[in-house]
C-alpha cells in the first residue's frame, strides 16, 4: 500500500494491483491510516479527479479541496501508479 502524499491529516494512497481486472488509476483517500471503507477517487489521463465513491464521509468542502490538491499533482500520481 503506498502512501502517495498526505493532505492534513487525510492520506492519499493506492493499493498494489488491486482487483482482476486491473482498475484505472485511482487513488484512496482516508482520515489518518487506510482503511476498508476509504474514498475513491478516479484520475483521468488527463489528469482529471472524479468521485467513484465517498464512502469514509470526507465533508464535501474537504473533499473538494482534496480533489483539487489530486489533480495539481495527478502526474506523479499517474507516474506512481
Amino acid at each position: 500500500m503506498p502512501q502517495l502524499f498526505k493532505i492534513g491529516s487525510y492520506w492519499v494512497y493506492f493499493w498494489a494491483n488491486e482487483n482482476e481486472p486491473l482498475e484505472p488509476v485511482h487513488v484512496h483517500v482516508s482520515q489518518g491510516s487506510p482503511k476498508s471503507n476509504a474514498t475513491k477517487i478516479w484520475i483521468t489521463k488527463a489528469g482529471k479527479c472524479y468521485l467513484c465513491n465517498n464512502n469514509s464521509r470526507i465533508p464535501p468542502k474537504v473533499l473538494r479541496n482534496i480533489m483539487s490538491i489530486i489533480e495539481a499533482r495527478s502526474d506523479e500520481v499517474i507516474e506512481k501508479w
